[in-house]
């Protein structure tokens, strides 16, 4: 493995937030292509960082209001840190899937920007599944949920560009669909790792293995939709991959507390 440049290292990092966040980036940034595909290796760590400014606001929300509309307000603010750019995505898959008969026109309608039937059910179960399983969990247990969901529901994203193929010619996932390195994708698996360890530390052996459990379970549904319809990924599918394997991670939490 070659030597870490720090420069290119906090570049790529800062390209990795300027793609999953709307947080400003400032344009020392230094955008090339190469960057922006290598930077999938800070993606599960960028995803920790959006799920702990989430769960800072659902603490300061706890000191106003119930957990119920803690969560709530949790689940607002993360819509808003990412433009609902995974949302977005599950909801176009599903409208793709579901009304498309063939694969060209499921990803015709994975293009339109209108949501269809498919498309608003599958995103108001999503957040309905994930406001109240959120809720039945003790604060401390969705604080760290939170921080550990958001970080490994991205790394279950980017085990889907290192092992399967993009199939568009362009569109919003393009520029880092030229696949994972391997010493990107060591970097974001030892992220994921540190991050579930975080998590064994905090609620037990039980509680992370069956949270890893939801998250596989997550990621392998998602993927068996859109793969036999498809044959491989777009954006759209990288976000539903990472909203199904975050609700699978919570559900997994929570059948243990």
């Amino acid at each position: 493995m070659r030597k870490p440049d720090p420069r290119e290292e906090w570049a790529m990092l800062l390209l990795a937030v300027q793609f999953l966040t709307r947080l400003p980036v400032p344009a020392s940034a230094g955008f090339t292509p190469e960057r922006l595909t290598a930077s999938t290796r800070y993606h599960p760590l960028v995803g920790a960082f959006i799920g702990a400014l989430v769960a800072l606001i659902y603490a300061a929300a706890l000191l106003a209001w119930p957990p119920p509309v803690a969560v709530a307000v949790s689940i607002a603010a993360s819509l808003l840190l990412t433009g609902a750019f995974h949302e977005d995505g599950l909801a176009d898959m599903f409208d793709g899937i579901g009304g498309g008969m063939t694969r060209e026109r499921a990803l015709e309608i994975m293009k339109d920007s209108r949501i269809g039937t498919y498309g608003g059910a599958a995103l108001i179960l999503a957040l309905l599944l994930k406001a109240t399983t959120l809720a039945a969990m003790p604060p401390h247990a969705v604080i760290i949920a939170l921080i550990t969901g958001h970080g490994l529901s991205r790394f279950s994203s980017v085990l889907v560009i290192a092992t399967s193929g993009y199939v568009r010619d362009h569109g919003t996932a393009k520029p880092v669909a030229d696949g994972v390195s391997g010493e990107s994708l060591m970097v974001a698996t030892a992220t994921a790792l540190v991050l579930w360890l975080g998590l064994v530390l905090s609620l037990g052996w039980v509680a992370a293995l069956l949270g890893l459990a939801g998250l596989a379970l997550g990621h392998w549904g998602i993927r068996r939709v859109y793969e036999r319809k498809i044959g491989g990924y777009t954006g759209d599918c990288l976000g539903a991959v990472q909203q199904g394997s975050e609700l699978g991670f919570y559900l997994g939490v929570l059948a243990w507390l």
